[in-house]
Order: C-alpha cells, then sequence, then structure tokens
C-alpha cells in the first residue's frame, strides 16, 4: 500500500507593497514576483490550499505600519475567500500566530514557501516550519533579498546573502527548489 502524496501549503510570505520601497536598496531575483504569481496560479487552479503572510509592523516609521497603503498585499497577491491570512509582528510567521495550528487542523504536512526578504523572514519561517516536522521547500527563484554588510562590514550583495541564506536551509530545515521544478511536479 502506497502512502498518499503531502498535501502541501503554498505559503506567500510579505509580498506587500512596501517591499518595493527604495530604502531596502538593490535586489537580486527581479523574476520573483512572477515566479510567485506562477505559483499561486497554479496551486489555485490545482485547489490547493494558500497562506497569505503579512507583516504587521509594531514601528511607526515601517512601511508595514498597519493602516497605510506600503502594508497592503500587492494587487497580484491580493488573498482570495478562503484563503488563510497570518498576520505577524516577528520574521518567523509561526510565531504568535495560529500558522502552526491551522495547518495541523487541515492536515497539511508540507509547505512551498516564496517571498521576502529571504534573510529575514523566508529563513526564520523555514526554519521553525522543519524544526516543527513540516515536509518545507524554499523556492529559490520566487524569493529575494537586499544588498547587506556582513557582520564584520564588509558589503555583500543580494544575490550572495540570498545564496548564503538558502545554504543554512538546505537539507536542515529545507529543500531548496526551482519554480518549474515545482509545478512540473504538481
Amino acid at each position: 500500500m502506497s502512502t498518499p502524496p503531502v498535501q502541501r501549503a503554498l505559503v506567500i510570505i510579505d509580498m506587500q507593497r512596501g517591499i518595493n520601497d527604495p530604502k531596502f536598496g538593490r535586489r537580486n531575483n527581479p523574476e520573483a514576483e512572477g515566479n510567485i504569481a506562477r505559483l499561486l496560479a497554479a496551486w489555485r487552479n490545482a485547489g490547493a490550499p494558500v497562506v497569505h503572510v503579512r507583516h504587521v509592523s509594531r514601528s511607526p516609521d515601517s512601511v508595514f505600519w498597519p493602516g497605510q497603503p506600503d502594508a497592503e498585499f500587492q494587487d497580484r497577491f491580493v488573498p482570495r475567500d478562503g484563503e488563510y491570512v497570518v498576520e505577524k509582528n516577528v520574521p518567523d510567521a509561526f510565531i504568535h500566530t495560529g500558522l502552526e495550528r491551522w495547518l495541523r487542523v487541515q492536515d497539511i504536512r508540507g509547505v512551498v514557501i516564496v517571498g521576502v526578504i529571504t534573510n529575514n523572514s523566508v529563513e526564520a519561517t523555514a526554519r521553525t516550519s522543519g524544526n516543527l516536522g513540516f515536509d518545507t521547500v524554499v523556492i529559490a527563484d520566487a524569493a529575494f533579498t537586499f544588498d547587506k554588510r556582513d557582520y564584520a562590514g564588509t558589503a555583500r550583495s543580494a544575490e550572495d546573502v540570498h545564496a548564503m541564506s538558502l545554504a543554512n536551509l538546505d537539507g536542515e530545515y529545507a529543500t531548496i527548489a526551482k519554480t518549474q521544478e515545482v509545478l512540473d511536479g504538481l
């Protein structure tokens, strides 16, 4: 007797208008939004579960401060009726939210994570997801980050920051994949 395939939820992290604010600086993966949109369309067409994560900042000077247009989802990522919405105040979408409980109640054992910022909310959420025992996949070309200085003050490109973040996750907390690989497996 074969085991049924793991039902996976698509978890879209922080695809809000404010992420396009120039204050974040130079980013990588200019095709990320297109890949996220392709994955979202595929999940919707399959009737598979979709989770939209919105960062609600506790800091009034943040682009994600509630009640302002930048805190809203980008137009192509607005949740539809029946899609689960998680509001978080810290990078990790599992902390102080109902995400884990919702996934367990729905008998969802796997998550496919996309969105921003790779080395922040994406990585934090993927680590917890893996630690909680979910079969976790992070889509490398459907996430992005920004240039950043490391602890020693050395400037690191967004490409390097992204690659290191994915390396931190790969094999221990999550599987790293590309959009087309996941679409081919649906």
